[in-house]
């Protein structure tokens, strides 16, 4: 779970980056000719070099560290133990059953906020001052909180530990579908920009405190490694069935608001 926690946190920290990066491009080829083309050939080229900076340090780099050696050995004597104990363990159905709050939890947060983002910030938020860096500064400010809240749990007394209230937390989101379609019909800039920074703030800090939950039942290793797997593809159900759902702010318009 522990290596759970540091993928959703990179998660944050990816999408700010991308969003640094789109407006580094916008800003040197707005105004030159094939701005748009030259902007996309070099955020990919920034994409390919870091990507290949990540595999170096993953391939070369990280299994000479003591700390990732200590962990490595640490998890190969553990599944070793349990392989010779022929340690059995619950079936993927009875530990959904039994973190079925959790499961849930983590689909309804990534439904709603990939319903919004990043396809209504594009198309339905209208004309403002900013003209065609609006969009870029909404995506930028979802992100940059997105990323920011994945490290307030960090902090023990601003952590929701209790189930009923990240449920709750959950819930009280949906109220996000009326107020960014009335910010979007109503308001100006300044509300909409607000409004996405909150809908990043929720969305990083609910989804660590779902990931640093502590089960009731004290899982075996084998146990906690398929509960990652559950949980990882509750989330990514959640962000296929938001995209999806997204295509329902264009039913009955011809335009954006």
């Amino acid at each position: 779970m522990l290596m759970l926690k540091s993928f959703i946190a990179g998660l944050g920290i990816a999408g700010a980056i991308t969003s640094a990066l789109r407006l580094v491009t916008k800003a040197v080829f707005d105004r030159s000719p094939n701005g748009h083309r030259k902007g996309a050939l070099l955020f990919l080229a920034f994409s390919t070099l870091i990507e290949f900076i990540c595999i170096v340090l993953y391939v070369h780099i990280f299994p000479k560290l003591s700390l990732v050696k200590y962990y490595c050995a640490k998890a190969e004597s553990i599944h070793r133990e349990a392989e010779e104990k022929q340690t059995s363990r619950l079936s993927n159905k009875e530990l959904l059953y039994q973190n079925r709050n959790l499961a849930i939890n983590l689909f309804l947060i990534y439904t709603l906020t990939l319903s919004i983002f990043p396809g209504f910030l594009y198309e339905n938020t209208g004309e403002h001052k900013l003209g065609s860096w609006y969009p870029l500064v909404l995506v930028a400010s979802y992100n940059g909180w997105d990323a920011f809240s994945r490290y307030i749990p960090l902090i023990e007394h601003l952590k929701l530990k209790s189930e009923q209230w990240i449920t709750a937390c959950v819930l009280i989101r949906f109220l996000f579908v009326p107020a960014f379609y009335f910010t979007a019909k109503n308001a100006d800039q300044g509300w909409m920009i607000s409004l996405t920074s909150f809908l990043g703030l929720t969305n990083g800090y609910l989804t660590v405190c779902v990931m640093a939950v502590t089960p009731k039942i004290n899982y075996n290793v084998l146990e906690t490694n398929a509960l990652g797997n559950l949980l990882v593809g509750f989330m990514l159900g959640g962000i296929f069935a938001g995209v999806c759902l997204g295509w329902l702010w264009l039913l009955g318009t011809n335009s954006s608001f």
